[in-house]
């Protein structure tokens, strides 16, 4: 797929505020710090679109963007540890699992999880509740660095066998990095594919 025009549409605290021209959607979503936003920049080609920061929690609604009028991405605040109260950490979640459940238009849901990382239960979480609401989703393993190959590998083999427990079938899983430009592409074709 490629990037023609990228517009930013809205910033919404309610999925009821959400655009109303019922184009289809593919939300991106995962834990603070998981690198949502650089990845996102990445995809569309653009430097400063989804705004990246030092400090986890940055994303605090639910922000659209139209991509090649053809379709919305969705940029989701981020779950978990963030630099924030609990207050709105509470708000932030009702906020995300109103919209997952509640918007027609979304096809798909692409969850981040950080692949230098271990699985975590936040995230081993967050799949379940995906699943038993029966809501379309895909995982991106980010920060898939090339110096961090070895790392990733492990971690991966540990994540396969984690799910291997609980689910009969996996997801899609993508290997990406936002900073080696490592498989942008496989998610792009990808999201064309479900969107088209």
């Amino acid at each position: 797929m490629k990037i023609h025009t990228i517009q930013f549409v809205s910033s919404s605290i309610h999925y009821q505020q959400c655009p109303q021209d019922h184009k289809p959607e593919i939300a991106f979503m995962g834990r603070s710090n998981v690198g949502k936003s650089s990845l996102i920049n990445a995809l569309l080609n653009r430097k400063q679109l989804a705004k990246v920061s030092k400090t986890a929690g940055k994303t605090g609604c639910i922000n659209h963007y139209l991509v090649n009028n053809q379709f919305h991405l969705v940029d989701l605040p981020g779950y978990g540890w963030a630099a924030v109260s609990h207050t709105t950490q509470t708000k932030w979640k009702k906020m995300i699992a109103a919209y997952l459940l509640h918007r027609t238009q979304l096809l798909s849901t692409f969850l981040l999880i950080d692949a230098k990382l271990t699985p975590q239960p936040i995230d081993l979480t967050c799949m379940r509740w995906l699943g038993l609401n029966h809501i379309p989703f895909s995982i991106i393993l980010t920060k898939s660095d090339k110096k961090n190959k070895s790392i990733v590998h492990k971690n991966h083999q540990i994540f396969l066998h984690t799910l291997a427990q609980e689910w009969a079938t996996l997801p899609p899983i993508f290997f990406v990095s936002a900073h080696d430009q490592l498989g942008l592409d496989n998610v792009r074709t990808y999201m064309q594919a479900i969107t088209s």
